[in-house]
C-alpha cells in the first residue's frame, strides 16, 4: 500500500514537472502573455489589456529565454520587423524591464517630428484627423482627444492621439537609426517614454527585440478587484476580447 502511494506521488511530480517544461517552451519559442500597465499606447493598447506575444515573429535572442539567460549572442533565425509593428522589447538601459510601442524607424532611417507629424526620410508620414477620443484615460481629465489614422509608406494604419501639437516632444531634432538597431513611437503621442527620450528608451537594439504583440485574450478596466464577482461582467471589456492587435 505504502509503496502504490509512494508511486502515485512520483507520477503526480512527474506529471507537474513535465507541465512546466511544456509550459516553458511555449514561452520561449511560440507565445508569452504580456498585460499593459501604462496607456503610453492609447488607443491601440489599453491599460488592462492582457495580449499574446508572438516569439517567433523575429526570431530569437537571449531575450526570448526566462530571465534573460545569456546562452548566446545575437539573433537566431532572424526576420526584420516591419513599419508598423508593435513590439515588445527590454528597456536598452536596463535590458530587463518590458517595452511596449510601434515600430515606425529601421536600420538607417531618418525620423524628427514636426508639430506632431512624423517625417520618415525628409517625407511627411499621411496623417488624417478623425472623430475625438472619448474613452476615459486618466490624463485626459474628462475631455475629448484629438484623433488620427496614421498611415506608414508600407501601408500600415493605425489610430494615434495627441493632446496638443506644442509638446515637449511634438518637435524633435532629426534622429538616424543606427544598424541593428529601431526606432518606436507609443501611439499617445504625448504621454509616451519612446525612442524621442534618449535618456530613457533610445533606439532600441536588434537583440532585445522580444516579440510582435499578435492578440487580445482579456481586457479589464479595472473597477473590480479579483474577489469582487459581482462587479466582473461590468469591468471586463467584452468587446476588446481576441481582437487582432493593428
Amino acid at each position: 500500500m505504502a509503496r502504490r502511494k509512494s508511486s502515485g506521488f512520483w507520477e503526480t511530480v512527474r506529471t507537474v514537472v513535465y507541465a512546466v517544461l511544456i509550459a516553458l517552451v511555449v514561452r520561449t519559442v511560440a507565445f508569452e502573455p504580456f498585460n499593459i500597465p501604462s496607456g503610453s499606447m492609447v488607443p491601440s493598447l489599453l491599460i488592462g489589456d492582457y495580449l499574446f506575444v508572438s516569439k517567433y515573429s523575429y526570431g530569437y535572442s537571449r531575450h526570448s529565454l526566462p530571465f534573460s539567460v545569456p546562452l548566446f549572442d545575437g539573433r537566431l533565425l532572424f526576420t526584420e520587423p516591419e513599419r508598423g509593428d508593435v513590439a515588445v522589447f527590454k528597456l536598452p538601459r536596463d535590458n530587463r524591464t518590458d517595452y511596449i510601442k510601434r515600430i515606425i524607424g529601421l536600420p538607417g532611417d531618418r525620423i524628427r517630428l514636426e508639430r506632431g507629424v512624423v517625417y520618415l526620410n525628409g517625407e511627411p508620414v499621411m496623417r488624417q484627423r478623425i472623430e475625438d477620443y472619448r474613452e476615459r484615460i486618466p490624463e485626459a481629465n474628462g475631455y475629448a482627444i484629438a484623433q488620427f489614422i496614421e498611415t506608414l509608406p508600407n501601408g500600415r494604419a493605425y489610430r494615434v492621439i495627441e493632446f496638443t501639437e506644442g509638446g515637449g516632444l511634438d518637435d524633435t531634432q532629426e534622429y538616424v537609426v543606427p544598424a541593428d538597431h529601431y526606432f518606436a513611437l507609443g501611439d499617445n503621442r504625448d504621454n509616451s517614454q519612446d525612442s524621442r527620450v534618449a535618456n530613457g528608451v533610445g533606439f532600441i537594439p536588434r537583440e532585445n527585440l522580444v516579440g510582435r504583440a499578435e492578440v487580445l485574450f482579456f481586457s479589464v478596466n479595472g473597477e473590480a478587484h479579483i474577489w469582487e464577482v459581482w462587479k466582473w461582467p461590468r469591468a471586463i471589456r467584452l468587446g476588446r476580447l481576441f481582437l487582432k492587435v493593428v
